[in-house]
């Protein structure tokens, strides 16, 4: 299959992408077929090739046969936009051969150009009849309009680009620029000219999830789902009765397996599945995938609840795949009475070598396959009623074993199990698979819409099959490219080993990319679905590089997180001409330039603490914070201090800094101003933290799982000076008016969710280690409840603050030794 990698890319394919299509084993040869009967095969425009590629990923089973005539339409120039194929594909799928051109063209747009003008007087039609609900609503109409505009009778053939801009045009011209009333987190400089990409990026920076992502479902393949009722059943009556159930709403479904913790990529699954089904008004189910007893715990159940509404996303209703097993047993039965499945006694090995073995050879069926249903019935009664040993006898499918997708090879349907089920305890000793499973739930959950990632686009005609054979509600499924981030591993099997050989501390170590980690790291659920919503729905698989989530959270912790004085490593610094008694109470702003945060007021004695990364013994040009005999400002004070000695211990350690404090007359603006802690015991100040930990990344290759980057596997990857903890560092005494509103505003929950930015050092949380009485706190004793603090690094303050904190990124290798901890 590889020798079609020059061909795909012939055809205006990256070398990427034609890569990861030709491991698509159901849509290379299809790719392949259509560039060859459209005469493409020497090359084509990127234009033509994106077509034929769209044509090849969304040919039905009913439309097949009628691939040569699209292909070369697709040629001629006569269908030009997806618009138009997907419309070919429709019209095609019940025509018997030849094909009448004229009905052809007429229906698909051939031949038809719409103007600008066309479009402009569209537009303005529209805008005029939903002129109250645009400017009472703003900017939020835009990605609605965009949809609705696009469907009009007629700009059904317009240019899709020509219609988003003009529709943002008049928006502009009718509204004006974006300000407050559509960004009120943060207000924005407007650009010149409001380009879909900005609109995006601004829609990505709200603050609520839905808003965040409600933009994404109204552009790209996504936008031109079906409406329900839109897609084909076997028997029209069971579209008939799906739509009273549903009452025409969309309806969406998140089905985890509760044998594991979700990681960063069911963070888009969340979003996709919640927010389609909230774009559209519709209503989405959280369904357990429990039909393997043997990896389920109750700890995922809770893990996975608690994580989807730490999102912001509200089940509509709580379902398990177990609450339906009587109904999927009925199913089965309905399907052996029918022919269609088998019980079959081949061993694991066995079932391989029919369908190929390795070596990819011819697929023969197993002895069992023409069982008599009476028989069938009888062993799978047997089956259900414990007379078989594990793994002896299963039920399969009896599908098409000459079709090219595997997932037609006669699939198993059910096999043994003698574990408890979580929930079911021992009624069940059958279980049905996944591939039997998740479609009839989706049926008789009536979901309208099942959104899944591409590895299961060669399920998707086995989806369509099984519905079809047992004669139920047949919803229709949409494959879309998984999230993929650099410098980690998602699979559950790699992480558990990781677990338990204590390469990490459990499966919420804030290293990793498990939700619960991340969480625990204090990244906030606003910036992974700001992240989600800006990397958008696309459909091919690609690694997005962790910064960019990196980027959301310092945005959002930049808005939200109050400003504290804290010292990683603290220096001692006497000012010698300020007396022994002196207090000042300084006031300190929440954030700087923002009022409304508030502020608080901490001691200035003779006595204070420094960052050592604030002093340097040898001066130079470039350096411009504290040195012997140099002046520096100290944050929120009057006046800077200057270094008149250095005092160090027997082995040459600076145990001491003298300064004068310069608050006389005549004194130089200092160049740079840096934080610190005065010693104010009557305060408690400084506040001890505990500990400290600095996280970077866990990977030191972008993809540790590529054995030709990494010879020696992912655990041979992993990063020496991922975590770092620092003990012996101090704060300020606001962290206590900051630990007292956080108690008034969460009642003391989530310990994560307490987040400060550590002045110059980066963005902080506590960590789940932290031991502090909530009671006691919330009777005003936060000093004393405050019995153990222990931080956790969420992000840095900048990415490249400056060279020597750089991350260098060489041949997929991050290179973390010279970024500061």
């Amino acid at each position: 299959m590889d020798d079609l990698i020059p061909l795909f890319v012939k055809v205006g394919l990256t070398e990427q992408k034609a890569k990861d299509t030709v491991k698509n084993k159901k849509l290379a040869p299809t790719f392949e077929r259509v560039i060859n009967e459209a005469g493409g095969a020497d090359g084509c425009s990127k234009e033509t090739g994106n077509l034929l590629y769209f044509l090849a990923s969304k040919i039905t089973k009913d439309a097949e046969p009628h691939l040569p005539f699209l292909a070369k339409k697709i040629a001629s120039g006569d269908l030009k936009s997806t618009e138009q194929v997907s419309a070919a594909i429709s019209f095609v799928e019940e025509k018997p051969e030849p094909i009448d051109e004229a009905s052809f063209n007429e229906e698909t747009g051939v031949g038809i150009t719409v103007t600008s003008e066309q479009i402009d007087e569209a537009i303005s039609k529209y805008i005029e009849q939903n002129k109250d609900n645009i400017t009472e609503n703003r900017y939020r109409t835009l990605g609605p309009s965009l949809a609705a505009t696009k469907k009009l009778s007629e700009l059904r053939w317009a240019d899709g680009a020509a219609v988003k801009n003009q529709l943002e045009a008049q928006y502009l011209a009718l509204l004006g620029p974006k300000d407050e009333r559509d960004a009120p987190q943060k207000k924005k400089k407007e650009p010149k000219a409001v380009a879909p990409k900005v609109l995006a990026d601004q829609a990505a920076k709200t603050d609520d999830p839905a808003a965040a992502a409600n933009k994404m479902f109204f552009e790209g393949e996504i936008s031109n789902l079906h409406k329900p009722g839109g897609n084909k059943q076997i028997n029209p009556e069971l579209m008939k009765k799906h739509l009273e159930a549903t009452g025409k709403k969309v309806v969406t479904r998140f089905p985890p397996e509760p044998n594991g913790y979700l990681h960063i990529g069911h963070a888009k699954a969340i979003n996709v599945n919640f927010g389609y089904a909230k774009a559209h008004n519709g209503i989405t189910y959280l369904r357990y995938d429990d039909t393997n007893p043997e990896a389920e715990e109750e700890k995922y159940f809770s893990s996975i609840l608690d994580t989807v509404k730490w999102l912001g996303f509200e089940p509509y209703k709580i379902t398990h795949s177990s609450d339906y097993f009587q109904d999927l047993y009925e199913l089965a039965i309905k399907l052996i009475k029918k022919g269609l499945a088998y019980t079959c006694q081949c061993t694991g090995e066995e079932i391989a070598a029919h369908r190929g073995g390795e070596s990819r050879g011819p697929r023969t069926a197993c002895v069992h396959r023409d069982r008599s249903v009476e028989e069938t019935l009888e062993q799978f009664q047997m089956m259900k009623d414990g007379r078989y040993k594990e793994g002896e006898t299963t039920l399969r499918m009896k599908m098409n074993l000459e079709d090219g997708n595997p997932q037609f090879w006669d699939l198993i349907a059910y096999r043994i199990l003698y574990t408890p089920h979580h929930r079911t305890g021992s009624q069940w000793c059958i279980y049905p698979t996944y591939d039997f499973t998740h479609c009839l739930v989706d049926s008789l959950e009536n979901i309208t819409h099942s959104l899944c990632t591409l590895e299961f686009r060669q399920s998707r005609e086995s989806y369509y099959w099984l519905c079809d054979a047992v004669e139920v509600y047949k919803p229709v499924q949409w494959e879309y490219a998984r999230l993929n981030v650099t410098n980690t591993v998602m699979s559950k099997r790699k992480i558990l080993k990781m677990v338990n050989e204590k390469y990490v501390n459990g499966w919420d170590d804030p290293r990793l990319f498990t939700l619960v980690g991340i969480r625990r790291r204090g990244v906030p659920p606003e910036a992974i679905n700001n992240f989600v919503a800006e990397l958008g729905i696309s459909m091919y698989n690609a690694q997005t590089d962790v910064i960019r989530l990196d980027n959301h959270t310092r945005d959002y912790l930049d808005r939200t997180a109050p400003r504290l004085m804290a010292i990683l490593e603290p220096v001692k610094v006497v000012l010698e001409n300020l007396p022994s008694d002196y207090l000042e109470m300084v006031t300190v702003p929440n954030k700087p330039r923002d009022p409304s945060m508030g502020e608080h007021t901490v001691p200035f004695t003779n006595t204070l603490y420094i960052d050592a990364a604030d002093f340097r013994e040898q001066d130079s040009p470039d350096y411009y914070r504290l040195a012997p005999g140099k002046t520096v400002g100290l944050l929120h004070t009057k006046a800077p201090i200057t270094c008149t000695d250095v005092i160090k211990d027997a082995n040459g350690k600076i145990v001491e800094l003298r300064c004068r404090f310069e608050n006389g007359e005549g004194v130089k603006k200092p160049k740079t101003y840096i934080h610190w802690v005065a010693e104010s015991p009557q305060h408690g100040s400084p506040v001890k933290l505990d500990d400290v930990r600095l996280y970077e990344i866990l990977f030191n290759h972008a993809n540790p799982s590529d054995k030709t980057l990494v010879p020696g596997g992912y655990l041979s990857d992993i990063n020496e000076n991922s975590i770092s903890t620092v003990t012996g560092a101090i704060s300020e005494v606001g962290i206590y008016d900051h630990l007292q509103d956080w108690i008034k505003k969460t009642g003391g929950k989530d310990l994560e969710s307490a987040r400060w930015q550590f002045v110059r050092n980066g963005y902080f949380c506590l960590d789940l280690d932290t031991e502090l009485d909530i009671e006691a706190a919330k009777n005003g004793n936060v000093k004393t409840a405050a019995k153990k603090l222990v931080f956790n690094r969420t992000v840095t303050l900048k990415e490249d603050s400056s060279k020597d904190d750089a991350v260098v990124r060489k041949g997929g290798i991050v290179d973390t030794r010279k970024r500061r901890a």
